[in-house]
């Protein structure tokens, strides 16, 4: 076979082409390794299976030292959550903050943890290739799942700085109803009709909450009419006195009857007082003090009047007709 160097000897008198001597060197390169026959082809692929298998005969004991290593992660993981919960407890009474710290502790260990075993299942790996390469992970996962990493932050400071807890009643833009679990991601609340609403921690955070339960009582007003010809004043005394004695009204707090406008059919009076801050507790009491002063006013003879209309004509009307005749027996 001519080689490079034989056939410049054999043309000593041409000039040679470095790109054409580059171009036939790898030519000549490529035909030494090239199979002739089914039989090389054969022995190169098994040469090759071979190879591969030998090299990972030889990677199995860092795989088995990465998987002890992962298992080591957990275990550290499990055990630091427990003192992390037991150090929160006596830190704080909040249990969405305790269970953010846990998870945060969790998520850590198990950061160095991965990295470890990286640098265990690739010995070449080094600390500062292990984090550069995790900066380009978080920035390309980042960019991918925005929404996700979004809501899991969102998340944290719900769990972190938001007053509500699992249990309390919540209301957010069009959802009301039990906080049943405040997660990374998601908030679960349970509506007063029984349905379960998952909603992603990003718009409760972006959106007004009233937390309904964060005291134990909450204001209620209702509007009850008295016809224009009542006494307004004695309307009042007998309402105040009708919601005094209910049960579900909170006595720590006072009672407000104030007359508030001039209705198309009636005074209307505005009456508030305090309950529970429930929903059903509030249910309840609005349905005990609307009884109650119903039948207060009804017992003191005090119109609550039926909406109707008074008719004014510029002219007197004249009503002529024919008496009806009694059937004579």
């Amino acid at each position: 076979m001519l080689t490079l160097s034989q056939w410049a000897q054999s043309n000593p008198a041409q000039p040679v082409d470095p790109e054409k001597a580059r171009e036939l060197a790898e030519a000549l390169e490529l035909a030494k390794v090239t199979p002739s026959s089914l039989s090389q082809v054969v022995e190169t692929v098994m040469a090759s299976l071979t190879g591969i298998w030998e090299a990972f005969l030889g990677h199995i004991p860092f795989f088995v030292a990465s998987v002890l290593m992962l298992v080591l992660t957990w275990v550290v993981a499990t055990i630091a959550g427990k003192f992390t919960r037991r150090f929160a407890r006596k830190t704080t009474h909040k249990p969405s903050l305790q269970d953010l710290l846990v998870r945060l502790t969790r998520i850590f260990i198990w950061v160095i943890g991965l990295l470890f075993t990286a640098m265990v299942l690739f010995p070449g790996m080094t600390p500062a290739k292990a984090l550069g390469g995790l900066g380009l992970l978080s920035v390309a996962v980042g960019l991918a799942f925005k929404d996700i990493f979004e809501n899991f932050f969102a998340g944290i400071l719900i769990l972190w700085r938001f007053p509500f807890e699992a249990g309390d009643v919540i209301k957010c833009e069009n959802v009301e109803g039990r906080v049943e679990a405040v997660e990374v991601r998601n908030t679960a609340i349970r509506r007063t009709t029984g349905e379960l609403v998952i909603v992603p921690n990003l718009f409760l955070f972006k959106n007004p909450c009233e937390i309904l339960t964060d005291r134990n009582k909450r204001r209620i007003t209702v509007i009850a009419g008295v016809a224009y010809g009542e006494d307004v004043a004695h309307a009042v005394e007998v309402i105040t006195a009708a919601v005094s004695e209910c049960e579900t009204v909170r006595d720590d707090e006072p009672i407000q009857i104030f007359p508030q406008a001039f209705g198309d059919s009636s005074i209307d009076i505005e009456v508030t007082w305090w309950s529970g801050s429930t929903p059903l507790e509030e249910r309840r009491s609005r349905g005990e003090v609307v009884t109650a002063v119903k039948r207060a006013l009804d017992e003191a003879g005090i119109e609550i009047p039926f909406p109707y209309r008074t008719l004014t004509f510029k002219e007197p009307l004249s009503i002529t007709g024919k008496a009806a005749e009694a059937p004579e027996d």
